[in-house]
């Protein structure tokens, strides 16, 4: 029940594509992570997946079209929707997902980051 300093947070995040668990509202989890360059091509088929961008700004491919999603920005991928978040500069991310979501979905691979660690 105290404030959580998310600046100070990243600060302590060093690898990008690992997302880092500071709070829980029920059964969802607020995930702060560094982006840079391109993630994997993945869905989610059972949640929504949230990205509000806290520093500089990345893209969101889907297969049919790049979205731009700047610094103040939130962007929601609906479930089901292949997606890939690209980043050409260092980007902070604050990500809103249930609890145990796999960052890959099922693409796996070497970014899949280990579900609710905490920071």
């Amino acid at each position: 029940m105290e404030p959580i300093d998310l600046a100070d947070k990243l600060k302590q995040i060093e690898d990008t594509w690992s997302p880092r668990v500071v709070a829980e509202l029920n059964d969802y989890q607020f995930k702060l992570a560094w982006l840079q360059g391109e993630f994997v091509w993945h869905c989610h088929d059972e949640t929504d997946e949230a990205f509000f961008v806290l520093e500089g700004e990345f893209m969101m491919e889907y297969r049919d079209r790049t979205v731009p999603v700047k610094q103040g920005e939130l962007i929601v991928v609906p479930k089901g929707v292949e997606h890939r978040p690209v980043a050409a500069t260092h980007c902070a991310v604050l990500l809103i997902e249930p609890k145990g979501v796999i960052n890959t979905g099922e693409a796996g691979g070497e970014l899949t980051a280990e579900p609710d660690r905490w920071i």
